[in-house]
């Protein structure tokens, strides 16, 4: 048998070529198409650690762990090996049909004994937005079986991210889902996000748990208890710009929901596996949800994997809803593919006997003294964080918290910058700096993290119109 080819370019091809190639051939996810074309790709060529390498030789901290994912850092060599060894062994099983494999069941087995109390059972997606989907359709499913056929209605919060299929996508509350997707569907509500920054009384927790407690009930009695299906968050809202909402936030709103009688979705795609401190953030507030989806740091993002874990008494009722002789109509191909299944339960056992949740503990603590460090910083108008988890907000007025003009591309300004010194986070567009590192990072690099931050924080400001912004916002 002939050699792998290392890859299917030519070997005479530049960094330029596939630039151009890119350019011409491959859609990338949440970008303006023309945009694109003219920035260029990035080309990434290596990892290891909390460090990339891109094909100019830039060597820079990842402090986003890819997008929110890389939890235990690029280049753990025992992930490649148990890939590589249930490749040889078994490259695919079906789910369908009665077939199973080994590292599978033991990968459903280990997350539902490490799952809030009642989520005894899970389903295998590719990723965060089809477990979200496999949600939505299983309570569908669940309320018909229940007798109660008219609860369709799903309520979000605003700002919140729960992926860009074409059903989780309604949920999510970020325009550029909606806009030419003819979204959010006419079953799809939101209420007000517990943004603490930019909430009324955002200083006093208990008055912005509260508010959503009430927004919730408004909403359901607005819709018709016996018209809501469910209520679907996140801990910590990621891609609306890492907003962390007060401890008890999340208790209270699954009160609200039995309360309430609709059930409760919570997606922890990003706060999963360790990103919040202990492995799920349901965990800090001793919530179990009906519902939770997770992916991203599940296999590390090695290899593509998600999961939509269900309650026992949900899974009962749509067992009981139909003849046994009937399937219920819900299943994909590679769901609990046997190699993701087999990574994921290396990533579970790095972050537990690899000492990876603990590592995760200890520099996030040094992770909160320099986010409280940088509030001093003249653009820095709100830090935020739990765990390795957290986001910088920026403002040309402290006092008032106003807002950047969008004209001034801050997030664009900054993602150059940031870059150029060695070091990447998410810039959101709305002038807010996101932070995921990996689980992995040390002290020291933490530190480098920030030293590099800032120095862009300081670039950003020498620069005429963003000084000029802040002597308007001053005055």
């Amino acid at each position: 048998m002939d050699e792998p080819a290392m890859n299917a370019l030519s070997p005479a091809l530049t960094n330029r070529s596939l630039v151009d190639i890119d350019r011409d051939h491959l859609i990338h996810s949440v970008t303006s198409f023309r945009g694109h074309e003219q920035h260029g790709a990035i080309v990434l060529e290596s990892g290891k650690g909390m460090w990339l390498t891109d094909a100019e030789g830039n060597r820079v901290l990842d402090a986003f762990a890819g997008l929110w994912c890389v939890n235990v850092g690029y280049g753990q060599d025992c992930i490649v090996e148990v890939a590589a060894e249930q490749m040889r062994r078994l490259p695919y099983a079906t789910g369908y049909f009665h077939f199973a494999s080994e590292p599978a069941i033991r990968l459903a087995g280990e997350l539902t004994a490490a799952a809030p109390d009642g989520l005894d059972h899970v389903f295998f997606t590719q990723g965060g937005s089809d477990a979200v989907d496999s949600a939505i359709r299983y309570i569908v499913h669940y309320w018909n079986a229940a007798g109660k056929p008219d609860k369709k209605h799903f309520i979000a919060l605003e700002w919140g991210y729960h992926g860009s299929s074409s059903l989780g996508a309604g949920l999510t509350a970020l325009g550029n889902f909606h806009r030419n997707f003819d979204l959010p569907r006419p079953w799809q509500h939101h209420i007000a996000s517990p943004y603490p920054y930019r909430h009324p009384e955002g200083d006093n927790d208990a008055a912005v748990i509260a508010s959503t407690v009430a927004a919730l009930e408004a909403k359901v009695a607005e819709l018709g208890a016996d018209n809501v299906a469910a209520f679907c968050c996140e801990p910590i809202q990621g891609s609306g710009g890492v907003i962390v909402p007060p401890r008890g936030w999340l208790k209270a709103l699954r009160e609200a929901c039995t309360r309430l009688g609709i059930l409760m979705l919570v997606d922890e795609v990003i706060t999963g596996f360790g990103r919040t401190g202990p492995l799920f953030a349901c965990e800090d507030e001793g919530v179990s949800p009906d519902f939770m989806t997770t992916a991203k740091g599940l296999t590390a993002g090695y290899i593509p994997m998600g999961a939509m874990f269900m309650a026992d008494h949900v899974y009962q009722t749509i067992a009981d809803g139909a003849s046994p002789a009937l399937p219920i109509g819900h299943g994909q191909t590679y769901s609990g593919h046997p190699v993701a299944a087999a990574v994921a339960l290396e990533v579970l056992r790095l972050y537990r006997e690899g000492g990876l949740l603990e590592n995760g503990r200890k520099t996030g603590e040094r992770f909160a003294q320099h986010m409280e460090r940088i509030k001093a910083h003249p653009l820095v108008g709100d830090v935020r964080y739990r765990g390795l988890l957290g986001a910088i907000e920026l403002t040309p007025n402290k006092a008032t918290k106003a807002v950047f003009d969008p004209a001034l591309d801050i997030g664009g300004r900054l993602s150059k910058l940031t870059y150029g010194n060695g070091v990447i986070v998410r810039c959101f567009a709305n002038a807010v700096l996101g932070f995921a590192p990996a689980l992995c990072c040390t002290l020291e690099e933490m530190d480098m993290i920030f030293d590099r931050v800032e120095r862009s924080l300081d670039q950003l400001l020498e620069q005429p119109d963003i000084r000029a912004a802040l002597a308007a916002g001053v005055a």
